[in-house]
């Protein structure tokens, strides 16, 4: 848990638009994976996404999503 914490950091945005923040919080073996794979095959995302990765995103608990808000995400994504 402090682990992944310690990826959430303060950022300052508008809320909406191109400067939205989004924390995305993905699973090591499914969501990251496909991100991986998109990475490798040079596609790009926002800059303004930022992604923290967990073994199973079974283990997100309300605490990270609320923190991740408190450090200036405007929206927070969980895939898994």
């Amino acid at each position: 848990m402090e682990e992944n914490e310690s990826q959430i950091e303060s950022k300052e945005s508008s809320g909406e638009g191109p400067d939205c923040k989004i924390e995305a919080f993905v699973c090591t073996y499914c969501t990251y994976t496909a991100a991986d794979m998109a990475g490798s095959q040079r596609l790009q995302y926002p800059t303004t996404v930022r992604v923290v990765k967990y073994l199973c995103t079974g283990k997100v608990e309300v605490v990270h999503i609320l923190k991740a808000f408190e450090a200036g995400a405007d929206a927070v994504f969980v895939g898994g």
